[in-house]
């Protein structure tokens, strides 16, 4: 008689099986939010593809019209909204003027698209000439409290426009209520904020600097990014901005802090979003474009697995390529 041993390759026998058993859903188009860059710019048909990330664009409010266009056709819910102005200062004052090339984007987009859901990204550093997420001062210190009613007022600006939800990703301690109180004293009651709750000062936003023209100009975004050994602090983070008023959460990066999405889904009850970022995007697409992958099975899998962490929602550059390859098979 033979001891006895799991036999777990049972469930395992058939495609059929496997399916039946698996504990985490494929990936839906519902999970998925596309980002994009748009750029304020007098060429209507600016396109410029991101170097440091194939098939990414920055592009003028027309091109991008074009884009989302092809995107929608295919399934897309949601984007994301990054601007890229004509002129930046050091009050940011691009962020939130009426006619900001965010601004612009929302309308033209919920104009075309009154169910299509638009996210934006409400933070300073594209429009400072100094590319810091706040006010920053002669010795390069970033000042969190003055930045507050300026964020506060991108916030308000955006939902103007006819955003459907804001996400403040600058990391400023207090800047989830400022904006739910400003929105609120603006008549906004109702629109919802996911905030990047959980942003750490990783290596991985490289490509992202290029593509939002976002880089810093001297120092870096330690001071109020995350130090990426902390994990208790995670929730620190995660409960303060619930407790301001934030009705959904971003932990960011994605697949290297999949422990932290983990970690705050365990003890979170609201929406959770996962941000696979730009350097997450270029290592794939890289080593895709070069062969040494199979660049759609390692996109699959590195988003299936930010849902088995605990992710509800999937901001990913990867977005438009899934779309298109689910309305092919």
């Amino acid at each position: 008689m033979t001891t006895p041993f799991h036999r777990g390759r049972r469930l395992r026998w058939t495609p059929e099986l496997r399916t039946l058993v698996r504990e985490t859903p494929p990936l839906l188009v519902e999970d998925l939010i596309m980002p994009y860059f748009v750029v304020e710019t007098e060429d209507r048909s600016f396109r410029k593809e991101v170097a440091s990330m194939p098939g990414q664009y920055q592009l003028s409010p027309g091109e991008l019209e074009k884009q989302v266009e092809k995107a929608v056709d295919t399934g897309l819910t949601a984007v994301l909204l990054f601007g890229i102005p004509a002129k930046k200062d050091e009050k940011a004052s691009g962020a939130y003027a009426e006619d900001g090339i965010v601004q612009q984007a929302v309308r033209r987009l919920k104009e075309r698209w009154p169910r299509l859901i638009v996210i934006t990204d409400v933070c300073l550093c594209e429009y400072m000439s100094h590319g810091h997420c706040g006010v920053l001062m002669p010795d390069g210190a970033v000042l969190n409290d003055p930045t507050l009613p300026l964020l506060a007022k991108t916030a308000v600006s955006h939902a103007a426009a006819g955003a459907d939800m804001v996400a403040p990703s600058d990391m400023m301690d207090g800047r989830v209520a400022a904006i739910r109180a400003a929105l609120d004293e603006g008549g906004l009651k109702e629109l919802p904020i996911m905030s990047y709750a959980v942003k750490y000062a990783g290596a991985y936003y490289g490509p992202f600097r290029d593509a939002a023209e976002s880089a810093p100009a001297s120092g870096d975004r330690k001071s109020y990014q995350m130090d990426p050994g902390n994990a208790r602090e995670a929730l620190i983070e995660a409960r303060a901005d619930l407790d301001e008023g934030a009705d959904a959460l971003i932990v960011k990066p994605a697949g290297p802090y999949s422990d932290i999405i983990r970690l705050v889904r365990e003890h979170v009850d609201v929406p959770l979003c996962a941000y696979q970022v730009s350097g997450e995007y270029s290592m794939i697409r890289a080593a895709g474009l070069n062969g040494w992958i199979d660049e759609r099975a390692v996109m699959l899998e590195s988003l299936q697995g930010l849902k088995r962490a605990g992710a509800d929602m999937l901001i990913t550059y990867f977005a438009e390529e899934i779309l298109r390859q689910r309305l092919a098979r």
